[in-house]
């Protein structure tokens, strides 16, 4: 499976956030307060969303599914001007990253993407947020859901 390598440009992202750990992993909680509250967010561009993670600098240096992180659900917004009660903005920077398509169910890409693609990649990770974008073919638990995992990437040296 290879990625697409895409660069893109900063966007504007609006939605909620939790710290947890892979061993704690309270993803399904986060997204049950997210999604009732959606048509709050007068400014969403598009109808995808964004699962984001924001990761310490050293997060893959020392993984331990006991390390936490930043877990963001997330929608696209024109701007600012409008934050529901409860909700944060997030900036996302703009940069180099794999995009890799994932169809079905299941985590075993994320083991193919940093212990077999990345290795052998001429690039190596770069501390900006890792997310993944949920669109209209994504489809919570099904085996025919599709969505676009973001790696963020810069060139070995």
């Amino acid at each position: 499976m290879q990625p697409e390598i895409k660069t893109i440009g900063p966007k504007k992202l609006l939605g909620i956030c939790m710290e947890m750990s892979l061993a704690e992993n309270q993803t399904s909680e986060l997204w049950r307060s997210f999604m009732p509250r959606l048509n709050e967010i007068e400014t969403r561009v598009g109808t995808a969303l964004y699962s984001l993670q924001v990761y310490d600098e050293d997060y893959f240096q020392q993984f331990s599914p006991m390390n936490e992180f930043e877990k963001w659900a997330l929608a696209e917004v024109k701007n600012f001007s409008v934050i529901p009660d409860e909700m944060e903005p997030f900036e996302l920077p703009g940069g180099l990253y794999a995009v890799f398509l994932h169809k079905g169910m299941g985590t075993g890409i994320f083991q193919y993407i940093f212990s077999e693609w990345l290795p052998k990649s001429g690039y190596k990770l770069d501390d900006r947020p890792h997310f993944e974008v949920l669109g209209e073919k994504y489809k919570q638990g099904s085996a025919d859901s599709e969505e676009e995992i973001w790696i963020p990437l810069k060139e070995k040296k």
